[in-house]
């Protein structure tokens, strides 16, 4: 521009848009970063996801010694203690059956497999 002549309506009006415009860029390329950090995080939380191992349909926890068992538990079971092993569903019923080992009283694995005590 040149400083001999006032601003006109018109410059400043085409000030004003560049002002605008460069803003915009901005605010755009602020909002295309935050969708990308939110796919990488949804795309991490379905790889977790699709990682993440089943629960066993059986437990037996173990009592403190750890080797004598206390309750036989469907997998998944919230009253199942830090001591529980993941076992089969034979496993599961002979501990029921022939093993002596009683059946949690939360989610009673006992009627889950059909053996009744």
């Amino acid at each position: 521009m040149n400083d001999d002549r006032p601003l006109t309506r018109v410059d400043m009006l085409r000030f004003a848009r560049r002002v605008v415009e460069h803003q915009a860029a901005r605010q755009l390329a602020l909002m295309d970063r935050w969708i990308a950090d939110e796919e990488r995080r949804e795309a991490e939380r379905q790889r977790r996801l699709a990682t993440r191992r089943a629960a066993p349909e059986w437990l037996i926890e173990r009592g403190l010694n750890g080797r004598s068992a206390v309750y036989v538990h469907v997998g998944g079971c919230a009253g199942t203690g830090g001591r529980a092993k993941a076992v089969g569903r034979d496993q599961a019923v002979r501990a029921l059956t022939e093993g002596g080992v009683a059946a949690c009283p939360l989610c009673r694995p006992d009627t889950a497999l059909g053996v009744l005590e």
